[in-house]
């Protein structure tokens, strides 16, 4: 059931950059309904049904959204492919803007003023502080507090984030909505792990 009708602009927030499907959809600052889905695979077939689900939970049809707030990354490089193209093509049927956020906004949101760190393979993390770009860490040598999610660093003494992902996400595309805004883009912060041609390419002999 909806934990209250709210006033504002109904906005949908989801985001499937990990092993997850998460989703939220707010009408000002109430969460009219959310979701978070473990999933190691299978988020492309399952993203549009729960953003369904999601919906009808609410309240709330495609109809009365009147924007899209989707997850950029960084984190899987196909599953940021999934929700920024569900999200491009929502927006296109809908005729609403979709609004690319990062995770490190989304982490940093009406939290404290440190450098928020975002897991990255192989044991990693990803750490931005305010606008510097972000560097690639090993967590065990941050030598001061950092915004994360607990459930990607437990053996991290962290500052949780304000607001789970989805609805942060939401939030941020409300409060961009009434600016022009680019098209969602995947947010890459390396390139995907592909095998190099084992041959060298054959040589061109000119006639």
């Amino acid at each position: 059931m909806p934990s209250d009708t709210g006033y504002g602009p109904a906005v949908f927030g989801f985001d499937t950059s990990g092993g997850w499907c998460r989703a939220a959809v707010l009408r000002g600052v109430s969460v009219l309904a959310s979701r978070n889905e473990a999933m190691t695979r299978g988020q492309g077939e399952r993203l549009v049904p729960l953003l369904e689900e999601v919906l009808a939970e609410g309240g709330l049809a495609w109809r009365d959204l009147a924007a899209l707030g989707v997850g950029i990354g960084p984190g899987n490089f196909t599953g940021i492919r999934i929700s920024v193209a569900t999200a491009r093509g929502l927006a296109l049927g809908l005729g609403v803007p979709a609004i690319g956020v990062s995770r490190f906004e989304a982490l940093a949101l009406d939290g404290p003023a440190l450098p928020v760190l975002v897991a990255a393979p192989r044991g990693q993390g990803w750490v931005q502080a305010g606008t510097q770009s972000p560097a690639l860490i090993d967590p065990a040598s941050l030598s001061g507090p950092v915004i994360a999610e607990p459930s990607d660093f437990p053996t991290l003494a962290a500052t949780p984030p304000t607001y789970p992902l989805a609805v942060a996400i939401a939030r941020i595309a409300s409060d961009r909505m009434a600016t022009p805004q680019p098209r969602p883009a995947p947010l890459y912060l390396r390139e995907a792990d592909a095998a190099l041609p084992s041959e060298a390419p054959p040589v061109l002999i000119d006639p």
